[in-house]
């Protein structure tokens, strides 16, 4: 028999500004047992993602924010350890949403099944590359940017998990050059070396706008996928030439802001080089996509075209700890939490 006894961390107050270990709990729970079609699953590892912070509000948002007092919710992979279902043995390994913590349990329909074509990718690999963030990368340059050969490309927060997917894509999809922002001299110089972007901007240096338009005014911009906003979208919105596209998949700057925060100050460049700004949720385009982006993107990591770098936090009581330092940007690629 499986230990019933869950370690779980919970949304204890909810943050203004910053959040801090204050506002998160740690919280053991005595699982029931199991009904039919239930299953018990030992999370590997649980994932901490910039969304996060979002739903830690409670204004209105694309996700329903966190309840206080309840789960920090997300992705999160693991073994099942305990079934009542034939549909989901022991053994099986299982994708779900149900986040912090060490081990879950409900419905076999909350949980997908993951069958790893070989015993050399592990787990966590599909909480980053061929998870969320991977499919975030592919659907935003693929569906929203609609990237075509010979393009320029430029990413935000170019050192995180996103950030590190869309460059490879881009580069595997025709990109023409590919430029990208990280936070200090070691994360520019990991772009440029281990990730293949064309040129690194270090937006801590100097302003990212005096930058952008250095070094890469003369080319012009067709695509810019954002993950950042705020200054990184204004220094953009300088350098897109005619018929520009935005991707727009996150706003890490400015999620922690207490006030309103200023808009780009040079909005009529979007009427003057025709541009075109669409924000996106990677989970409205998941159903029609995945398929897709399982097939091309396994065949790029089966052919060696792809690298990754995860930083892996150990234990689940230092999953808040993992999710501040994300939000600091002190990850390089994909964060989680190692169970």
């Amino acid at each position: 028999m499986t230990t019933s006894l869950s370690t779980q961390i919970h949304l204890a107050t909810r943050p203004t500004g910053v959040p801090t270990p204050e506002n998160f709990a740690t919280v053991r729970t005595e699982l029931p047992a199991l009904a039919a079609g239930d299953v018990r699953v030992q999370n590997a590892f649980i994932s901490v993602d910039p969304y996060m912070r979002g739903r830690m509000s409670a204004a209105k948002s694309y996700a329903e924010p966190y309840t206080v007092g309840e789960v920090m919710t997300g992705a999160a992979v693991g073994h099942v350890v305990e079934s009542r279902t034939p549909d989901l043995p022991e053994g099986t390994v299982v994708l779900h949403e149900m986040g912090w913590r060490d081990i879950s349990q409900g419905q076999a329909s909350a949980f997908r099944r993951v069958d790893p074509p070989s015993d050399d990718i592990p787990l966590s690999l599909y909480l980053g590359l061929l998870g969320m963030p991977g499919l975030t990368a592919y659907v935003g340059l693929t569906r929203i940017a609609d990237l075509h050969e010979g393009e320029t490309v430029f990413v935000s927060g170019a050192a995180g998990a996103v950030g590190t997917a869309v460059g490879q894509f881009a580069r595997l999809l025709g990109a023409r050059k590919v430029f990208g922002s990280a936070g200090g001299p070691e994360k520019c110089e990991l772009i440029l070396q281990k990730y293949g972007f064309d040129e690194a901007i270090d937006y801590k240096k100097e302003p990212i706008r005096d930058q952008v338009n250095r070094v890469i005014g003369d080319d012009g911009l067709n695509v810019y996928f954002d993950n950042v906003g705020g200054d990184h979208l204004e220094a953009a919105l300088d350098v897109l030439a005619p018929f520009g596209r935005v991707a727009m998949c996150g706003a890490i700057g400015q999620y922690n802001a207490t006030k309103p925060q200023p808009g780009p100050r040079n909005m009529a460049n979007i009427l003057q080089q025709k541009l075109r700004i669409q924000g996106f949720i990677v989970s409205d385009h998941a159903r029609e996509a995945h398929a897709e982006f399982q097939r091309v993107v396994g065949q790029w990591l089966a052919e060696d075209q792809l690298v990754y770098d995860e930083t892996i936090i150990e234990g689940i009581e230092n999953s808040a700890d993992a999710f501040l330092g994300m939000l600091r940007g002190e990850n390089t690629g994909k964060m989680v939490v190692k169970i």
